[in-house]
């Protein structure tokens, strides 16, 4: 098996090309420039002619650093976790409020970069990628903190961020959908307004929930959704320490 081959094909399983002579571009070029393609454009827009394109360059010179678009996106992936807040705890008390902070930061890389849910599912071994493999390190320390044991701490770093991943991802599709357009989140709501209350009217529950909701900052809801379901799972998660601190077992 060749060094450029792996069972798991990835850009993290295989070694980093080197040649003598500097290439025309360098890795970082390349992903800062699919960023900002990803982030204006969306998922769709992204490939290896057209990046080649807005970098002045073949896209030749892009398989020099990656074999396919796939690993692009690995890439690209990666660097977006680098953007994640992951507080240090230095007091175990304060674990509760880091995590907070944590799930909130993860949240909003998401909504900034919303084309990551089309993509989340596909990036082969993302977890391999060194933004991610450090802000894992942190959020296990974070948990190990509050008094979990390293195995258990790493279950509830999954669960909170799957509770974070599951109610982001919906809020960054819609918000892929307006993106470019001249409608916002209010206006778009309004409009849906008279169907949804329409849909409504024979069921009492929800024309009175619905009623609740007129007028109100959509934005602002999704964020007090979002806060209460986060410390619904912090909830959780405190009590299997027990009153006194550490793992329930």
């Amino acid at each position: 098996m060749s060094a450029d081959e792996s069972p798991l094909p990835s850009v993290w399983t295989r070694p980093r090309r080197q040649r003598r002579e500097q290439p025309a571009l360098s890795r970082e070029q390349i992903v800062s420039e699919a960023l900002k393609l990803l982030d204006a454009e969306g998922i769709d827009a992204l490939s290896m002619r057209r990046l080649g394109g807005r970098l002045g360059a073949v896209a030749t010179a892009i398989y020099w650093h990656v074999a396919n678009k796939d690993e692009l996106i690995e890439l690209v992936v990666d660097e977006v976790y680098g953007e994640m807040r992951v507080p240090e705890v230095e007091d175990p008390a304060g674990w509760r409020a880091a995590a907070v902070d944590c799930a909130h930061s993860l949240r909003s890389v998401i909504l900034r970069h919303p084309w990551m849910v089309s993509v989340l599912d596909e990036v082969g071994l993302a977890y391999l990628g060194p933004n991610l493999m450090r802000q894992s390190e942190r959020m296990l320390a974070l948990f190990e903190a509050a008094g979990f044991a390293l195995r258990e701490a790493d279950q509830a770093v999954k669960t909170v961020a799957a509770y974070v991943m599951g109610t982001a991802t919906g809020e960054a599709a819609m918000l892929a959908k307006l993106a470019g357009g001249a409608r916002s989140e209010r206006d778009m709501v309004e409009d849906l307004w008279p169907a949804a209350e329409a849909a409504a009217l024979a069921y009492p529950r929800l024309r009175e929930l619905y009623a609740t909701y007129r007028g109100q900052d959509p934005e602002k809801n999704r964020e007090e959704t979002f806060a209460y379901g986060l410390e619904r799972v912090l909830d959780g998660l405190q009590a299997r320490l027990g009153p006194a601190g550490g793992s329930a077992g």
